[in-house]
């Protein structure tokens, strides 16, 4: 294994003279910067930002030409940031160096404790029209409709976005749960 200066040493003669790369940087048209982005990360890059191409150019050129972290400053990183906050750069090469398996499915929410049990039809006259709801075991039944939330019934109802707890009285303004009777 080569140590870091002698990566560094076999990075530095492969870019050639480094000043002279960073100098080109400032006569290189956006097209030619993208270019020189894809050599220099391996993966292509959606800015069309010249200045901010420019910069993150130059901070590659001289981080292969000093030879960057080493592997286990790098492995350090990555724990104890646990791959939240590396750059996007960073992440995607890491995901596409990695197999992408199917993402397991939700584990099933609790039912939420303020909904009555499952058959309990709620009633409510608005505007002076009769409103029969059934809770059903995933969601909500209104004249023949299944509304996935009680807010989207009380939409449905007024056209106006209503808290559906709040709507059919099964909740206060101050939070508290009322019991349905």
């Amino acid at each position: 294994m080569r140590t870091m200066q002698g990566r560094a040493g076999a990075a530095r003669a492969a870019l050639g003279d480094v000043p002279a790369q960073l100098a080109a940087l400032q006569d290189m048209t956006v097209e030619q910067l993208r270019e020189r982005w894809m050599v220099l990360y391996g993966t292509p890059t959606a800015s069309r930002n010249g200045p901010y191409l420019r910069k993150r150019l130059a901070w590659r050129i001289q981080e292969v030409a000093e030879g960057g972290l080493s592997q286990r400053a790098r492995d350090r990183i990555e724990q104890i940031l646990d791959g939240r906050f590396l750059p996007d750069i960073t992440r995607r090469a890491r995901e596409a160096a990695q197999p992408v398996f199917p993402k397991a499915p939700a584990a099933t929410t609790e039912r939420d404790p303020r909904l009555p049990p499952v058959g309990t039809v709620l009633r409510k006259v608005h505007r002076g029209e009769k409103h029969l709801v059934t809770v059903l075991d995933e969601g909500f039944e209104h004249r023949g409709v299944q509304y996935r939330t009680l807010t989207a019934v009380a939409k449905a109802i007024t056209g106006a976005g209503w808290n559906g707890f709040l709507f059919f009285g099964l909740a206060t303004r101050s939070g508290a749960t009322r019991k349905v009777a």
